[in-house]
This record gives structure tokens, C-alpha cells and sequence, in this order.
């Protein structure tokens, strides 16, 4: 009999000891008689994919008569290979708790208990609701007089929970209400990503995939615990590891990551561009840079304008009044025909790489040490090892998370990674790349699908009102290069822009009348939307009322105690969750009068994964479809299908009724019923009309094969050109796709072109022309992601399919850049072209060891009345807080919480601190203690521990103290919200908040009461 993968594990997983024990002459007649009465058997097995991190781990769904009874991994898929973590093991019992949300619910003002209502009730009402505040408050005009058409008092808070489908209809809702404070949680997580990679190579996506960092020699892990947050992620590093390649962890904590490393090095949180920067002298005195791949593929040799200057930590153009900068002065040096000058030398004095030598001359082994808490031999031996890899036949690659997305500095966190891998020639290489370690199921289709207020699908850039036309918007965002080498593929913007719209407004919108351009709502230039400065306008009473679709921000969001008051002003609010939360149940959080809190509830029992289906996307962008194994149980509902019905309860009234500005609710393309299958080919794009393209015949209704096929005439739409190409005529759904075909040279660095499909036009390693030299020859032929070959390029789809750049037809590697060259300069930020070390918003240290500006000059913060913020080195709180995430549990743990083998698990709240910070202030394991900083305070239990250790910064000893903010009150016994400590300051590029070094003090609580209530 053959025995398959699957057939195996369903056999040995009766008894882990079966085959020793048949090895030991042991009978295995009754185990396998065993093993043919399993509840399994003959169940039928859904394909389904993990709800929580983005390595979207593959999971099989048993159904027997109807109930789902019980879920495991899939052996077949290349990433996970059957493995699941703690949570995705638990998908079973979350599914099937008794703690969902069963019904809806419904929270009358002043109220003081729930109410069972029905569906039609809800969505009756919430329409009712969303529709008179839309009347009263919609902005036609701003205070210039510009047509805005927006609604500033209702928010959407989207998720990252939703699939690709109803994430496309989520931000189709919000834009036809006109909707502005748009958000979800890439904001709060990895916004700083997009915004860094994005400068740095032109997409702000992981640049490989999980199953690539097998082929590094070298991994620096920096602003990650991959081990405990990200564990199927971890074996390909494993693996790397056993062929070899060094670990290095970069970490305040030692953890499972740290364990499995060659070394651990512990730094002071805040300090990593610091520690990246001594890098970077190090590569650049050393001549470690790999000269070839800077000199032709970066933009090193590019020739800076004379009115940039860097002076006592501030870069040329500051003004302090406006805290900002005039990036003017940042500009490239052009030619008589418009293209950037060049020295490929690199000895002009205003070229980049002089530029980059001079600005990190100042990071001497000894500041950053003292900056960082790490040794110098320590710091060496990283630079040494990691450096190693620029060589052109090596490979390093860097991991992180929101260790480094999460400061008031994040995206120059990220920047300044991106600089060390271009200058080692590490991008577009097998085993190479900057890899983002997403938290959340979908966070990357998410964020392609832009729940977020700055931007539309595909990464176009949201119109505000000085755009005022559809001509306006389209010169104002298409990039133009006059350099015939540079592909400048943002050009084709409009194509993708008109598209879109097509998808949104169907036949309502045309070439002459813009497509509907008019309708969108138009943000205010320079203006905020973010998570930070919408709860700081809910705070102050300016917004009625809005949607919380799977997130918990009462848990989640910085200064808790704000945002869980700053709630208490809406008239109403929408939730959609598994479980109650504390954003859910915020009118009776501890210490609140129900009585007082006028805020309307209406709580939607939200399906699980397991009981619905769509598409989600991996960090590595692939696209991968999740069947529905069971219906929604109980009354539960997808989030599409609330959204569709509420959006045509207001189309209802408006056509009945009239109101505000109605056309683009009544012009919305909006469906009347979900059909996911249906959404996916409409995020994919069809054809409006019969079309000719290059001979070809397509006919109106018919899936557009790729984006090269959208135009700006109208004749095709899509609500995201990215992902243009995942659904056609010839294959139908690529997500559903599970071949594990390969060739040769795709086998040995494992790559899957046959298994789902990857945005864009399934293209695996992003910037792989990078791979190969100007003949189109790989670098490192034992690694080769891509060769030109016979005329022709083989191995992975290359990015952009010219020939090499010898021919005299190529074209520079980085094609979404406008010089087609990656960003070692990158004049695009906020807060400068080379990221420079400022000390987090709360510091221990009074100064600044590489210049006079002591924090960001930038930074973003509120100024309501809660939002204090401790003065630098200021002596009530000495100690630096880091948080992060556990195993167990899920961000704000509104979910994992709610499952009685992760909680037993990791039960509650806990202080990781040094021996020597115990024995200062008295506090012995297992006691509990009181965390506080100058927003408030929480309780929690000590854990003493050699993981958090002190460190030596300034000259002195600074400690620093760790803790989980997976808890809150929800969950009896379990401790409250880190968060209540964490300030609401944010990164100048993205707001995201800097939740990993904020300062605080401890002490040992008189008794466990004694924390205030919030």
C-alpha cells in the first residue's frame, strides 16, 4: 500500500512511539486498529490557513456529519510542512468556545446591561445611524473653499482579520460613506515597514519569502524573537543554520530565539540605528561593500544638490516652527537632459557614497557602544560576521518585527538595514533580502488593500484637495524619469488609477467625467487621520460615532486610559468580534458608570476562518485561499456580509429619502449579495468591453491576464492592480493552485512557482535582476534566482523582463524607483535621506553622543491633556520598558484569552527584570509590583530573570524591564493593558506608535488591590 505524507501522519499520530515500539518487535496490530477508528476517519478535510501570524501556516479542517471536529496541519504545504504553533493548534477550541459572541448584541445609552436583537434590527438601526450622521456632518468644502466631500466625525477601523475580498469591500464602504479616519492595524504594527522598504527598494513588502532564508550564510535577527512569535517562520532559519550559516540575535531580551543563536547580544531599546550605523563605518572603512552591485545598482554614485547639509543632528531645509523639513533641499544634481548626474568612481564630494562616509564617520566603536550598552568586541564581532556576506557568492539576510517598527525613529530602523543590504549586495538574492516578520493573518492583503487612510489599493496615493481633478491627481502622483534605463514603472499610475474607479463606479464612471474622481472624498494635505490623532479628536468630542471590525484598540493603542475614556464621547459604535473585548465592553470597564456613558453598542458575532472562505496573503505575498469548513456557527457573519447589507440599507434610504451628497452611495458598483469567488476575480479586473491587446481578442466580462493589460480608456477595471494576473480565464483561481512542480534550479533554492500564486505576476524575490551581473549572470551560480539564457531568462519571473544591461535594452533593477537605482540616499522621508540616531521620545540619557538634537526633531504627538510625556534622564522613572508579544497569544490576546489551554498557559501579566534590578528595589520572584510611568499605572507579577540584563550606557548603569501586553481586564485575574503605560508619540512618516522604549519605575504593590481602576 502506498503510504503518502498525510496517510503517515494520520497513522503515527494514534501513538508517538509506534515505530520505536515496532522496532522493538512490539505488535502494531491493535495501534493500527486504533488508528482506523480516529475521529478523523472519514471525515471530509477542508484546506484552510491560520488566522494568526502572516507565515499563514496551511491548516486541514475535519468535518464529520456536518461539525467541525478537529484541525491539524498540512503536511503538503512547503512552508509549515504540517507544523502549526500554540494558536494555530487551538483553532479547534476557538471555533467551538463557549466564550463567542453568539448573537448580536445590542448596548441601549446609559445602559447597563445587553439586549439580544436580530440581524435586520442591527442593520436597520446602525444604517439608520451611519446615515444621520452622514446628513448633519458631511464637509462638501474645506475653509479654502475646495471641493473635499469627506465626513471627518465617522471612522472605520478595519482589520486585518478580513480576507483580500472583504478587505477590497471594506475600503469600498468607507470611501463611498467618505470616510477619512480609515485605519487597521498595520498602523500600529508594521506601517514603518511599508514606508522604509518602500523608500529603499520601491515596494514596501518583505522582499523574499519564508522558505528563502534557508539559503543565507549569515542572519542577523534584529527587533525580533522569531523563535516565539513567528515559530514556523523559525525552521527555515534552523535549517539555514545546520548548512552552516551564523545566527546572530540583536535583542534587549534573551529568548528562544537568543537560545538557538550563535550568540545573543542585548541592547538598550531605541538605539539600533546606533548599533546599524557603526555598522555601516565599519562595512564602508573596511571595503567590505561589495563594489559592483553599489556602483550599478544603487545610488551611491548619484551626485547630491548643493543645499544639502547636515549640522548639529539637523538635515539642510528645517524649520522649526512647522517641525519639518523642505526635502527641496534634498534634491539629485540633473544633467542638461533631466537625469540624475553621476560619479561611478565615488570620489565626487557630493556623490551619495561620500556623503553616506562622512554622515557615519561619526559612529565610532566607543559611542555606540556607549549608546547602545553593547561592548565594543561585541559590536565587532557582529560587524565582522554579518559583513562577511558582501561579496557577491555569500548571502545575509535581516529578520525583524515590531522591535524595530514600533519607535518614534521606526522607519529609519528599517532604512538603515536597507542601506547595510545594498551596500553588501544582498537584495534581490537567494538568501538575501529585508524580511518583515508580519504579525497578523493578513496584514499584508490588508495593507495591498489599503484599510488605511493615507492610501488606495495598489499603494496609490489617497487624493487630497488640492488635487482637485482627475488630470490634477494623475500629474501630481505619475513619476517621470528621462533616463532610458530606468523602467519608472509608477508611469503606467494612471492605468491602474482608472481602473480602480472603473471597479468602484462601474458604468457611472467614464473617461469624461473623470471616473467619478469627484465622488472620493479628499483628505486634507499635511493632515493626520491616523490611529494617534483620531482617538485625540474623539477625545475632545469631535467624532460621533464609527466601526471596530476585529480589533481591539481599548487594549491596543498607547495611553489606554485616554483612549478607553476618549470612547465614552461617541453617540455610537459598531463592533464586530468572536469574543467580547475590552473594546467591546468598554461602557462597564472597572471603575466606569454604565450610567454616565451614553455610547450606543452594536455588537456582530464575526466568523471565524474556519467558517469562511476568500483569499488572505502572506508576508511573502502569497495569495492562498481558505475554504469554509462549517457554516458560521451560532448567528455569526463574515464581515462582508454586515458590510453588504448595511451599504444597501443606505442605498435604500438614499434613494427613498435623498440626504447629503448621495452619488457616491447610489453610484457605488456594490454587490447585492457575497460571493467571494466573485470579489476575487473583481480584485483580479475584468474587461468593461470587447478589447484587442497585442492580436488577442478579450471579451467584456473576462478576466484581465496582468496588469500590463490595464489601461486608462476605461476598458478594464480592478480593485487592486497588484494582484492583476491572480485569477484568469486559462487558470482560473492561482490562490487554489498546490503544484509542487520544479525545476532544477528552482528546486535548489526552493522556490514554488507552481504553488499559489505571488504578487506581482508571481514573481518570488523581488529586484532579482540585482542577482545578476550587467551580462545577466548570476552572482552566486550555487544560489541563482534568475539567469539570462539563449535569450531568455530562467529561474524566477525576473523583475521586468528586458534583457541584461549589456545588451544596450536593459534596465536598472529597482523598477518601481524613479532612477530605477535602490535608495541609499533617500530624500522620500520625513525626517531625512540617512536615517541618524535620536534618542526615543522617554530617555534615560540626557544627551545625545552623535549630535545636539537629542529626540527626532520631527516626531509626531498629541497634546491633549493626558498625553504628558517624562522629561529626558528623569529620575522618577530611571528604567526603560520594552514590550512584545508571546507565544500564546495573539496582540492584545482579545481572542487567545478566550481559549482555556493558552491561557493556562500564559495566565497573566508579568515584569521580566534583572537579579540586580530585583535586589535594588527589593522585589523577589513570583511578588507582585506596580509598573508606572507619568500616564498611569498597572499591576503585574515579577519574574526575575538573567534574560533582561543591566547595561552600561552613558557610563552608568541603566536597567531596563520587559512585559507582554497581551492581557487586560476582559480576563479575570489576568492583569490589564501594558499599554496604559505607553505615550502617544509616533513616526513622522506613518504615526506608528513607539511602544518599545518608553521610560518607567517599579515597586513592590502594599496589596493586589492597590492598582487604580482605569
Amino acid at each position: 500500500m502506498k503510504c503518502d505524507r498525510r496517510r503517515f501522519l494520520k497513522l503515527t499520530a494514534s501513538s508517538a512511539a509506534c515505530l520505536s515500539l515496532a522496532q522493538l518487535g512490539v505488535s502494531l496490530t491493535p495501534i493500527k486498529s486504533y488508528a482506523a477508528g480516529l475521529k478523523i476517519d472519514g471525515a471530509k478535510e477542508i484546506l484552510t490557513v491560520c488566522p494568526f501570524c502572516s507565515v499563514s501556516c496551511f491548516a486541514i479542517g475535519y468535518v464529520k456529519n456536518g461539525k467541525l471536529i478537529n484541525v491539524e496541519g498540512d503536511p503538503d504545504y512547503p512552508i509549515n510542512e504540517g507544523s502549526l504553533c500554540a494558536k494555530g493548534a487551538a483553532m479547534f477550541t476557538m471555533t467551538t468556545s463557549h466564550h463567542r459572541v453568539q448573537k448580536p448584541m445590542y448596548r441601549a445609552p446609559y445602559s447597563d446591561k445587553w439586549e439580544e436583537k436580530s440581524w435586520d434590527w442591527m442593520i436597520d438601526r446602525i444604517a439608520r445611524r451611519v446615515k444621520d450622521t452622514r446628513d448633519k456632518e458631511f464637509i462638501p468644502k474645506n475653509k479654502a473653499g475646495q471641493n473635499v466631500n469627506r465626513l471627518e466625525s465617522m471612522f472605520l477601523m478595519g482589520t486585518s482579520h478580513a480576507s483580500n475580498e472583504e478587505c477590497a469591500l471594506t475600503h469600498q464602504f468607507a470611501r463611498g460613506l467618505g470616510v477619512v479616519h480609515m485605519d487597521h492595524q498595520a498602523r500600529v504594527c508594521h506601517s514603518s515597514t511599508v514606508a522604509a522598504l518602500g523608500e529603499s527598494f520601491g515596494r514596501g513588502a518583505m522582499t523574499n519569502h519564508w522558505i528563502d532564508i534557508k539559503n543565507a550564510d549569515s542572519i542577523l535577527i534584529m527587533g525580533s524573537n522569531a523563535a516565539e512569535h513567528h515559530p514556523i517562520s523559525f525552521k527555515w532559519v534552523l535549517r539555514a543554520k545546520d548548512k552552516g550559516a551564523t545566527v546572530m540575535h540583536v535583542d534587549p531580551k534573551f529568548s528562544r530565539t537568543s537560545a538557538r543563536s550563535d550568540f545573543h547580544v542585548p541592547l538598550r531599546s531605541g538605539t539600533d540605528i546606533a548599533f546599524l550605523g557603526g555598522m555601516i563605518k565599519y562595512i564602508i572603512e573596511n571595503k567590505k561593500y561589495f563594489n559592483d552591485y553599489v556602483v550599478e545598482y544603487t545610488n551611491a554614485s548619484l551626485i547630491v544638490g548643493k543645499d544639502f547639509d547636515f549640522k548639529d543632528g539637523l538635515f539642510s531645509g528645517y524649520d522649526p516652527k512647522k517641525r519639518s523639513y523642505d526635502k527641496d533641499k534634498w534634491a539629485l544634481e540633473l544633467d542638461s537632459k533631466g537625469i540624475p548626474k553621476r560619479d561611478k568612481s565615488l570620489k565626487h564630494p557630493r556623490c551619495v557614497f561620500q556623503l553616506l562616509k562622512k554622515h557615519y564617520s561619526r559612529y565610532s566603536l566607543d559611542k555606540v557602544s556607549a549608546t547602545t550598552g553593547v561592548p565594543e568586541e561585541t559590536l565587532l564581532r557582529v560587524f565582522k560576521a554579518y559583513t562577511a556576506t558582501g561579496t557577491g557568492k555569500k548571502a545575509g539576510t535581516i529578520l525583524y518585527a515590531l522591535g524595530w517598527t514600533q519607535h518614534t525613529v521606526g522607519v529609519q530602523n528599517i532604512r538603515t538595514s536597507g542601506i547595510i543590504q545594498l551596500l553588501l549586495g544582498n537584495i534581490g538574492i537567494a538568501g538575501g533580502g529585508i524580511n518583515a516578520l508580519r504579525g497578523e493573518p493578513n496584514v499584508q492583503g490588508s495593507t495591498d488593500h489599503a484599510l488605511l487612510y493615507h492610501i488606495l489599493p495598489g499603494y496609490m496615493a489617497m487624493p487630497n484637495a488640492d488635487w482637485s481633478s482627475y488630470e490634477k491627481y494623475n500629474k501630481a502622483n505619475t513619476p517621470v524619469s528621462n533616463d532610458p534605463q530606468s523602467a519608472n514603472w509608477w508611469q503606467h499610475k494612471p492605468e491602474y488609477f482608472a481602473s480602480l474607479l472603473k471597479s468602484w463606479f462601474g458604468e457611472n464612471a467614464t473617461k469624461d467625467n473623470g471616473f467619478c474622481y469627484e465622488l472620493l472624498p479628499k483628505v486634507e494635505k499635511g493632515e493626520d487621520y491616523s490611529y494617534l490623532f483620531m482617538f485625540d479628536r474623539m477625545f475632545r468630542g469631535e467624532i460621533t460615532g464609527g466601526f471596530f471590525m476585529g480589533l481591539n484598540p481599548m487594549n491596543s493603542v498607547p495611553n489606554t486610559n485616554k483612549i478607553r475614556r476618549a470612547m465614552d464621547n461617541l453617540d455610537w459604535v459598531v463592533c464586530a468580534e468572536l469574543h467580547n473585548s475590552e473594546t467591546t465592553d468598554n461602557w462597564h470597564r472597572p471603575g466606569s458608570d454604565p450610567k454616565k456613558i451614553k455610547t450606543e453598542f452594536f455588537l456582530l458575532p464575526s466568523a471565524h476562518r474556519l467558517e469562511k472562505s476568500g483569499s488572505v496573503t502572506n508576508s511573502g505575498r502569497w495569495l492562498l485561499w481558505h475554504g469554509q469548513a462549517v457554516p458560521p456557527q451560532f448567528e455569526a457573519r463574515p464581515f462582508a456580509e454586515m458590510y453588504i447589507p448595511i451599504m444597501n440599507k443606505l442605498r435604500e434610504l438614499y434613494a427613498k429619502e435623498s440626504g447629503t451628497f448621495p452619488d457616491p452611495i447610489l453610484k457605488l458598483d456594490w454587490p447585492e449579495k457575497y460571493d467571494p469567488e466573485d470579489l476575487c476575480q473583481r480584485i483580479n479586473g475584468r474587461f468593461t468591453r470587447d478589447v484587442v491587446i497585442k492580436g488577442k481578442k478579450y471579451l467584456k466580462g473576462q478576466q484581465v491576464p496582468s496588469f500590463v493589460s490595464l489601461s486608462d480608456d476605461g476598458s478594464t477595471s480592478s480593485l487592486n492592480w497588484l494582484y492583476c494576473g491572480s485569477w484568469t480565464e486559462e487558470e482560473g483561481n492561482k490562490c487554489l493552485r498546490r503544484d509542487p512542480k520544479q525545476t532544477p534550479m528552482q528546486e535548489k533554492i526552493g522556490l514554488y512557482p507552481n504553488w499559489s500564486w505571488c504578487w506581482p505576476v508571481n514573481r518570488r524575490i523581488l529586484y532579482n535582476r540585482a542577482s545578476v551581473d550587467l551580462n545577466g549572470k548570476p552572482f552566486n551560480p550555487a544560489k541563482a534566482v534568475i539567469e539570462w539564457k539563449d535569450g531568455k531568462w530562467i529561474g524566477d519571473v525576473p523583475d521586468g523582463g528586458w534583457p541584461p544591461m549589456s545588451t544596450g535594452k536593459g534596465r536598472y533593477p529597482f523598477i518601481m524607483q524613479q532612477h530605477g537605482l535602490g535608495h541609499i540616499f533617500g530624500p522620500g522621508r520625513q525626517d531625512g535621506p540617512f536615517p541618524e540616531h535620536y534618542e526615543p521620545v522617554e530617555t534615560p540619557v540626557k544627551s545625545n553622543m552623535f549630535s545636539k538634537q537629542l529626540n527626532s526633531p520631527v516626531y509626531k504627538f498629541t497634546k491633549s491633556a493626558p498625553d504628558l510625556l517624562a522629561k529626558a534622564a528623569d529620575p522618577k522613572f530611571p528604567i526603560v520598558l520594552t514590550t512584545y508579544s508571546l507565544t500564546e497569544h495573539w496582540c492584545g490576546g482579545g481572542e487567545t484569552r478566550n481559549v482555556p489551554n493558552l491561557l493556562e498557559a500564559e495566565p497573566q501579566l508579568y515584569v521580566e527584570m534583572s537579579p540586580e534590578l530585583a535586589k535594588e528595589k527589593g522585589i523577589k520572584n513570583g511578588e507582585v509590583i506596580i509598573v508606572e510611568s507619568i500616564r498611569g499605572k498597572v499591576e503585574a507579577v515579577a519574574m526575575v530573570t538573567v534574560r533582561m540584563r543591566p547595561l552600561k550606557v552613558h557610563g552608568r548603569i541603566i536597567h531596563e524591564i520587559g512585559m507582554p501586553y497581551c492581557f487586560g481586564w476582559t480576563t479575570p485575574g489576568s492583569g490589564d493593558s501594558t499599554n496604559r503605560l505607553t505615550p502617544s508619540v509616533g513616526d513622522p512618516n506613518t504615526t506608528i506608535p513607539e511602544y518599545k522604549a518608553c521610560c518607567v519605575n517599579i515597586r513592590k504593590a502594599k496589596k493586589v488591590t492597590e492598582l487604580a481602576t482605569p
